[in-house]
């Protein structure tokens, strides 16, 4: 049984535990009937009829995902599943059929010998506003037409707006209407919207609770699967408007394409065309290139009998000569006068009653937490859930966001700065992790972290890979993520592994193509790597359970020499386990230690090494066995 000890996972002999796995699966995010990938239009609004069922793959396939996954080495998998998967029909409507199917394959990846955690995802709230997560519903209850968004500028989504669709874009939805709404109603919904009630609850309880509760139903169907360690509790939360100084200034992580500013959102969604900033790509986000009108046809978003929001709330009007005027530009900064902070006013106690629902199922469940993504975790005290894990996000941004490799020049997600050279990128990339590892000891007491995604995209260069099959630049990419994971000693969950990815569509999601795994490179069925992307940085060497306190770990992709070094626990007397792919060393591989001795199971692909007492600190390299 895994459980937390300070900064780290211990087993039951007390060893330390480093994780690695994968996340399970991107396609996970859309329908599986009918078809729900994102550059499918038909059907797209009849969101109540959908089915999950099939996601993360059919039933009959998980025998050949979970074979090859354990043989990569990636054991331990954050599952996702969604709010809309479970609660799609209506509010209190839960799909029994879904939850069955989750509950077989759930059985058969502890068959499989894996450990994992549930992960709520949600991506800018839903489908309906370019991402994925909640039901359809959701919007209706705030009085918002979801078939509206486009034309008001309330959201783009790759349904209606179509190919090409405008890559890294998605994100920008988390500042819009729609999306930007349903947030600050879902955390802060009492204090800013406190006359809103649904069915005679305020919003923010009636989507909280309905959230949880669709969650407590995958926990009561799991509750007595030991390999099932713990939840998430929301995939990459923002704030929506809570927290934004000036709703004139534009703001969000990336501007893209017609970017308003939120009060520009609520006039558009009001039916009040406007001249919106345009933005496209560049290495730090994106920049300014002209504007555009938006919405010149005055639409509304808001359904018959619904005012608009954020109107309503007092935040602007109309003057006596119908024009509109912004009255409360920082109405989202302060509650009775005191200033508020989105993370620790509202992301925490959510966090907090989200771990009490979860616990009143499964009691001993680990609870995963993050922040919105780049942002640093909650202060935590001892009046706050206990038993928790750091499972923050972290990617290579200049790749990710333009799709290209460049060995000479990054991004820091954390300072938001370009980075050059090839020594100041991998530094920078191991100092980004231990600055986002820091803050599970600096603000949460000292407790275990687990990259919960990281990652690149496959499909860079305009997808030439696919069609040469060289995958250098993806392997030098994915490699040097790798070794700022290891230079920390964090576990991790890689995004991700889907099972139906294609050359053509990706992820089937946005078009993003992050997958390690394709059909469409699947040459031979009976050869368990066929079909892998970037396998040479991606199937490592690492340890998993180690006699002591890991001190230092490192692979080096061009010699493959493995090293580790660790301090003994004299309390611990069960060996260190190594997990040593034959993929890497199909020829065997040499090993030198400091002291004690090892055993090789290539059969299992793992080395065993018992050290002597003395001396403290212990030593182990891996090496290609010379021919």
């Amino acid at each position: 049984m895994l459980k937390t000890d300070g900064i780290w996972f211990k087993d039951e002999d007390g060893r330390r535990v480093i994780l690695r796995g994968v996340n399970l699966g991107g396609s996970t995010k859309v329908p599986f009937s009918p078809d729900g990938a994102t550059y499918l239009r038909g059907g797209f609004f009849n969101h109540r009829d959908v089915s999950f069922v099939g996601r993360p793959f059919p039933l009959e396939e998980a025998d050949e995902h979970f074979s090859r996954l354990k043989d990569w080495g990636l054991t331990f998998l954050r599952l996702l599943v969604t709010w809309e998967a479970i609660e799609h029909e209506g509010p209190g409507l839960y799909d029994e059929e879904y939850l069955d199917y989750l509950y077989e394959v759930v059985n058969k990846a502890g068959d499989h010998g894996f450990l994992l955690f549930i992960d709520p995802h949600q991506d800018v709230w839903s489908r309906f506003s370019g991402g994925d997560g909640a039901p359809g519903w959701t919007f209706e209850v705030a009085g918002m037409d979801v078939t509206k968004f486009d034309e008001t500028g309330a959201a783009i989504t790759h349904q209606v707006h179509g190919d090409p669709f405008p890559r890294m874009i998605w994100p920008t939805n988390g500042h819009k209407l729609a999306a930007a709404t349903m947030f600050t109603l879902f955390f802060g919904g009492n204090d800013f919207a406190p006359d809103l009630s649904v069915e005679g609850k305020p919003i923010q309880d009636y989507l909280q609770d309905h959230y949880i509760s669709a969650i407590q139903q995958v926990a009561n169907r799991l509750t007595d699967f030991p390999h099932v360690i713990g939840y998430d509790t929301m995939n990459e939360p923002i704030p929506g408007y809570l927290g934004w100084q000036d709703l004139r200034q534009a703001g969000g992580y990336i501007n893209l394409g017609a970017s308003p500013t939120p009060y520009q959102s609520m006039l558009l969604g009001a039916g009040l065309p406007q001249e919106v900033d345009v933005y496209k790509a560049w290495v730090a986000g994106g920049r300014k290139s002209g504007t555009q009108i938006v919405n010149a046809e005055g639409i509304s978003v808001w359904l018959p009998g619904f005012d608009p929001i954020w109107r309503k709330q007092g935040v602007w009007d109309l003057d006596h000569e119908g024009q509109p005027v912004l009255l409360r530009p920082d109405y989202f900064t302060k509650v009775n006068g005191q200033d508020i902070h989105f993370t620790q006013d509202y992301l925490r106690p959510f966090i907090n009653r989200f771990a009490e629902g979860i616990r009143s199922v499964d009691p001993d469940s680990l609870i995963f937490i993050e922040s919105e993504f780049g942002q640093e975790s909650p202060l935590w005290g001892p009046e706050d859930a206990n038993n928790i894990v750091w499972a923050p996000h972290w990617y290579d941004g200049f790749t990710v966001l333009l799709k290209r490799f460049n060995p000479w020049i990054a991004a820091n997600a954390i300072q938001r700065s370009v980075v050059l050279g090839r020594k100041n990128i991998q530094r920078s990339f191991a100092d980004q992790v231990e600055w986002i590892k820091s803050w599970a000891q600096n603000k949460l007491g000292g407790v275990p972290t687990v990259i919960g995604e990281f990652g690149i995209p496959l499909d860079l260069d305009k997808k030439i890979a696919f069609q040469t099959g060289d995958y250098r630049s993806q392997i030098r990419a994915m490699d040097r993520s790798f070794r700022a994971i290891e230079h920390n000693l964090v576990s991790c969950t890689l995004w991700n592994y889907t099972a139906d990815n294609t050359n053509e569509r990706g992820d089937l999601w946005n078009d993003e193509d992050f997958s390690i795994f394709s059909r469409d490179q699947q040459y031979d069925p009976d050869d368990i790597h066929s079909g892998g992307r970037a396998l040479e940085a991606v199937v490592r060497p690492y340890v998993r359970r180690v006699a002591g306190e890991p001190l230092q770990m490192s692979f080096d992709l061009q010699s493959r020499r493995f090293e580790f070094e660790f301090q003994h626990d004299p309390d611990v007397t069960a060996p260190t386990e190594i997990f040593v792919p034959n993929f890497q060393y199909p020829d065997g591989y040499e090993v030198q230690i400091s002291d004690g001795h090892f055993e090789k199971d290539q059969a299992t692909q793992v080395m065993i090494y018992t050290h002597h007492p003395s001396p403290e600190f212990h030593q182990v390299r891996i090496m290609p066995k010379l021919i």
